[in-house]
């Protein structure tokens, strides 16, 4: 089983998106049984509450149900996940400096995966207009493709 964590700051808009985009790809895939999914935030400002009313909406036009609780990233999820990937590089900062010594979780940026010579940071839409999620989403859909294409290459080597 591989398991995935994606991250943002508050995990309202594009950590919880990066899960839900994630989820009904795998899910397409037919691949559920394969894959432990999930999503936090570097801060805890947010706990419990769903994403943001408008990330889910967008999501919603396009067939994505965003159906998590925000959460704070907590220590154990250093052990727990084979993979966090930070959406920007304030929060892979963050990230790395919560890490225990003895992690064995691969703590990356999430815009490897969008484009891997020079990895864009997926912007956080909470203060822009409807655009900047349409944008977010964007984003997620290409770098989630391409993540999980990654895995059944490497699953298939």
């Amino acid at each position: 089983m591989i398991r995935v964590l994606f991250v943002c700051m508050g995990n309202i808009c594009r950590s919880p998106a990066a899960e839900g985009v994630f989820r009904h790809l795998v899910a397409e895939a037919g691949a559920d049984d394969a894959w432990e999914i999930d999503s936090a935030g570097t801060i805890g400002y947010h706990s419990g509450e769903l994403a943001d009313a408008r990330m889910r909406a967008a999501a919603s036009r396009r067939g994505y149900e965003l159906t998590s609780r925000a959460r704070r990233v907590q220590p154990d999820d250093f052990e727990r996940f084979d993979r966090i990937l930070a959406m920007d590089r304030e929060n892979l900062d963050e990230l790395e400096a919560m890490a225990p010594a003895d992690s064995h979780a691969r703590i990356e940026l999430f815009g490897r995966w969008v484009q891997r010579d020079a990895p864009p940071e997926v912007p956080d839409p909470y203060y822009g207009g409807a655009q900047g999620f349409e944008h977010v989403l964007d984003l997620l859909e290409v770098g989630c493709r391409k993540l999980l294409a990654e895995a059944a290459e490497g699953a298939s080597a």
